[in-house]
């Protein structure tokens, strides 16, 4: 899912001089894998160890609020699990959507995804409901536990292979 050099200029060339697209390709090396505009929005994938790094170099393109993190259960596809998060620019006036791909043996363990609370420290919650419900562990979270399940529940409900009446 690497994406070469000559991948990375030809997606720089495409997208034109938006602030973002640069500020990642010249901050992430390697760690910046795609960008795509979709119904208005501009999505950036970057590699699981490089999220905290994309974040800052949001930051330092303009974009000032995490509106949202999410995941999608892609199953049985690889790589299983997609987290979104999505960034908007007040000054700028637009949004992008920060994508990372993780297969479905990382997402529980403790190389899964680095933490954002430390650039963003609205992510908190947000990654505390991604924990919840699709069982993604975040590295370095400082309270990373259950938010809206019991803490006694067994598995992660919105997981495509939760069974749809539960454990019994």
């Amino acid at each position: 899912m690497s994406a070469t050099l000559a991948d990375k200029e030809a997606v720089l060339r495409e997208m034109g001089e938006h602030a973002a697209v640069a500020a990642f390709v010249a901050g992430l090396g390697e760690g910046f894998l795609d960008a795509r505009w979709d119904r208005g929005e501009l999505t950036l994938t970057v590699a699981a160890d490089s999220v905290v790094a994309a974040g800052r170099a949001a930051q330092a393109a303009g974009y000032n609020f995490l509106e949202d993190v999410t995941a999608v259960d892609w199953y049985p596809s690889e790589p299983r699990f997609q987290v979104s998060y999505h960034i908007v620019s007040h000054g700028l006036k637009e949004r992008i959507r920060l994508r990372v791909m993780l297969p479905g043996s990382e997402a529980g363990t403790g190389s899964g995804i680095e933490s954002m609370t430390a650039v963003w420290p609205s992510a908190n919650y947000y990654e505390r409901e991604v924990f919840d419900l699709f069982g993604i562990a975040f590295t370095g979270h400082p309270n990373l536990r259950r938010i809206l399940m019991p803490d006694d529940w067994q598995g992660h409900p919105l997981r495509k292979d939760y069974p749809v009446e539960g454990y019994r």
